[in-house]
């Protein structure tokens, strides 16, 4: 199973629309969300090109929780699952953990349960091990600071990609 994991869209449905473009092509059906959508109004446009499912947490951007929130309970945007600050799935038999901030998501890999652990907040594309666990940032889709990036993991294979927004077609 393949997935996608993108972070700091901060309202740039350019960048989104090209990644996910790319990521429909692959056949990939889950987005992880490390947070800063920003905007609920963005959101529910993601919900609308990205035809999978969409795991997301909170960033410190994204102010209005409620209106998110709101959204997706109502059922106005069905494919997204919200998790607040940390969110825990296991897709391809892969215990994941994904949240915005770094420390918290050293602290999660620090902990021995998760097989990966994703995040975002600093833009910068990061990988490093933490005992057995991959701690990963997939970069800013919205290219702010660095070049827009987003990672796509095959649990399978056991492999991670680091995608460059201008270099794929």
């Amino acid at each position: 199973m393949k997935l996608a994991i993108i972070s700091d869209t901060h309202d740039n449905l350019n960048t989104f629309k090209k990644a996910v473009s790319w990521i429909e092509k692959q056949k990939i059906k889950t987005i992880i969300h490390c947070g800063d959508v920003c905007s609920p109004a963005v959101l529910k446009e993601m919900a609308e090109d990205f035809p999978g499912q969409i795991h997301l947490v909170f960033g410190n951007v994204d102010g209005d929780h409620f209106s998110m929130t709101k959204r997706v309970c109502e059922k106005t945007i069905s494919n997204v699952i919200i998790y607040g600050e940390l969110g825990e799935i296991e897709l391809g038999g892969k215990k994941i953990a994904f949240c915005h901030l770094r420390e918290f998501a050293k602290g999660l890999a620090s902990t021995g349960k998760y097989d990966l652990v994703f995040y975002g907040h600093t833009h910068k594309p990061w990988e490093e091990k933490i005992n057995k666990c991959r701690l990963v940032n997939p970069g800013t889709l919205a290219g702010l600071f660095y070049k827009a990036t987003f990672a796509v993991y095959d649990t399978k294979e056991d492999k991670l990609d680091l995608k460059i927004l201008e270099k794929i077609k």
